[in-house]
């Protein structure tokens, strides 16, 4: 992620139409938007901002610039929200198209902004204002100001533009390329055995007898964990393996060779150098250490972990001496079936989408105190959904829901902000997800209660913040997924799922499953987080330098460094990986903000989950303050102490077991 793009993922949220400083937000696109809509809601946006940008840079006073820099700032989260939003979920190709287009354009406008020395001049030339989270956001906007290039001579402004301008155009064309390069294969009945019942019903033969599978989630997590065909397991996972290639070579070599060319550009070494600058994990030395840390904690649990499976495995191969890539995940439900008793396939019984969504929306209003209510607003899909939450009868957040599969629609879960909680302006956030439109696995849970973790944060940072740049997950960025990755613990708590998990006889899910759960939990985390911390390790490597000329073997490579299976010499898993565009270097994040997720639990774990008191504190110490503060002190604020590995190890241990 360039310079301008940190401002924007800085603290991008949703909103409605609302007074921001001297702006007023247009109202957000509803419905379905044409092609055409898209592209003049854009140039609606670009115009805006482009008008402030001439204001900021013209000459004179600079007392009041932190405000306008934030205004123009608000402008382009708004413009860059929404495309983002159509570029992932609009059903018409040509709107998705305009969609993206306009990402690109608004990535150029950002490093307009970044790399303006008027603007950085009238910034600097500031007092460092009385209050502390106006200072802090000072000094966050010049450091990324400085990231962008702006202290460089003309000339090399002029080169730092139009690499500046590559990286936006070719980060976008990266991720767009996975969805538009999905792969399908064709399959009898026959070799579907093993597969839910319910699974095989949904997916109709066509004319020719066979039945089509996509290489998207709702399809492929489901064969890879049930088929009993490892022929069939196999074929898959070579094209699910292929998503995004070959066009997405080109692209990511382009991508990092860019991304190299402009640290050095700039006086660093690398592109991690950069990426990691403005982090908690300020130095690729310091994340090296931590994946160095986790892995020696890992390991121990991985290696129990595969010696399991491979003692499945060998109860019908007597002679296997390793696992294939195609077998891991099939071994994988066995073994907690016959080792812990716990049976994913009974579990599913209890998972339909209408209660987990209910139970969770119900879950946050139990530990928070809000009221979720159906928003009445147009969607651009029928499986679409909206909702409002409201505090105290005052509405606080909306949020829109985009939770299933098909063509075209963006492969993976993510939030997608579009405009900033502040004072006059509410949050809105859309979750976009591929779960299954019927009976989940408890996986899938864990997973929307993630995603839904973020919506919680930009909707409770969001409130009343002054600036835009500090609302919402404006915190350090490898800050961001600790909260979600915390909330994924409530999918363990018998008294939470008891509210929700249904059978459809309306029984609620037996306290001895969720016991058998809670005995499973722990297996595959050692290898699991090992498999992390190789992407992790890919990422880093890919960004210390220019692209290897074999993108797949470097990248093969570098996941094997800690992976306990390794990849195979046919998988192009880069090319359909979209955090090498989006996180650049910083894939790690979901590490260290696993070691801050089990850190910031310890004490929901001594008080209580549904301890009120601690729920609250928990919003109010480190959701509620958005950017406002460096993110290490919000955990002390919270836990009393600093960040600590020791829970993170102590999880291990257990999996080691």
């Amino acid at each position: 992620m360039n310079s301008a793009g940190r401002l924007l993922a800085a603290g991008a949220m949703l909103g409605v139409a609302s007074s921001v400083g001297a702006q007023t937000l247009p109202p957000i696109l509803s419905g379905a938007p044409t092609a055409a809509a898209v592209t003049a809601r854009c140039n609606e946006m670009l115009g805006r901002s482009a008008a402030l940008r001439t204001k900021l840079e013209a000459p004179g006073s600079s007392a009041t610039a932190l405000q306008q820099f934030d205004d123009l700032l608000n402008v382009l989260i708004g413009a860059n929200g929404e495309a983002g939003l159509y570029r992932e979920v609009l059903v018409d190709e040509a709107a998705r198209s305009a969609a993206q287009d306009c990402e690109v354009k608004v990535g150029t406008e950002f490093n307009a902004v970044t790399l303006s020395r008027p603007i950085y001049e009238k910034l600097k030339a500031l007092p460092a204002p009385a209050d502390k989270p106006s200072a802090f956001y000072l000094q966050r906007t010049l450091q990324a100001f400085e990231l962008s290039g702006v202290a460089l001579d003309a000339d090399k402004r002029v080169e730092a533009r139009k690499l500046a301008d590559r990286i936006s155009e070719l980060t976008t064309s990266f991720q767009a390329n996975i969805p538009k390069n999905q792969r399908s294969i064709t399959v009898t009945a026959a070799e579907l055995d093993g597969l839910p019942a319910d699974f095989i019903a949904a997916r109709k033969p066509g004319a020719d007898g066979k039945i089509t599978l996509r290489t998207d989630s709702a399809d492929f997590v489901p064969v890879m964990t049930y088929a009993k065909s490892s022929a069939l397991r196999e074929r898959f996972l070579r094209e699910y393996a292929q998503v995004g290639y070959p066009a997405n070579d080109a692209v990511l070599r382009d991508l990092i060779n860019a991304r190299q060319a402009f640290a050095r550009l700039i006086g660093r070494p690398d592109f991690a150098t950069v990426d990691f600058e403005p982090r908690m994990l300020n130095t690729p030395a310091k994340v090296e250490a931590l994946l160095a840390e986790m892995a020696a904690a890992a390991r121990p649990a991985a290696q129990s972990d595969y010696g399991k499976k491979l003692a499945v495995l060998r109860q019908t191969e007597p002679g296997a001496t390793t696992i294939a890539p195609w077998d891991n995940s099939y071994l994988t439900p066995i073994v907690q079936k016959q080792s812990y008793g716990f049976d994913r396939q009974e579990a599913r019984k209890y998972f339909s989408y209408p209660k987990v969504r209910d139970g969770i929306l119900q879950l946050s209003e139990d530990l928070f105190g809000v009221d979720i209510k159906p928003w009445q607003t147009a969607l651009w899909h029928p499986k679409a959904e909206a909702y409002e939450m409201f505090e105290g009868g005052k509405l606080i957040g909306r949020f829109y829901l985009d939770m299933h599969p098909r063509p075209g629609k963006y492969e993976h879960a993510n939030v997608v902000p579009i405009r900033q909680g502040m004072a006059g302006q509410v949050p809105v956030i859309a979750l976009v997800m591929n779960a299954p439109d019927g009976l989940m696995e408890h996986g899938d849970v864990e997973t929307f209660l993630h995603e839904y973790g973020h919506l919680l944060h930009g909707i409770f940072g969001g409130q009343n913040q002054r600036w835009a740049g500090q609302s919402g997950i404006a915190t350090e960025a490898d800050f961001g997924e600790a909260p979600s990755q915390m909330l994924e613990e409530w999918v363990y708590d018998y008294d939470t799922l008891k509210r929700f998990a249904t059978n459809d006889a309306g029984q609620p899910i037996p306290q001895e499953l969720v016991a058998q759960m809670n005995r499973a939990r722990h297996f595959n985390m050692g290898m699991g987080d090992m498999g992390q911390l190789g992407y992790s390790e890919a990422a880093l490597r890919f960004y210390q330098g220019a692209a290897p000329a074999d993108l797949g073997a470097a990248y093969r490579k570098y996941v094997d460094t800690y992976s306990m299976i390794p990849q195979p010499s046919w998988s192009q898993g880069q090319a359909s990986f979209p955090h090498l565009a989006g996180y650049g270097a910083s894939y790690y994040t979901y590490r260290w903000s696993k070691v801050i997720a089990d850190d910031l639990f310890t004490r929901f774990a001594k008080e209580g989950l549904r301890n009120p008191k601690t729920a609250s504190d928990y919003r109010r110490l480190v959701l509620a303050p958005g950017g406002t503060k460096p993110a290490a002190e919000l955990v002390q604020d919270f836990l009393g102490r600093p960040i600590s590995t020791n829970a993170y190890k102590a999880e291990m241990a257990k999996a080691a077991r």
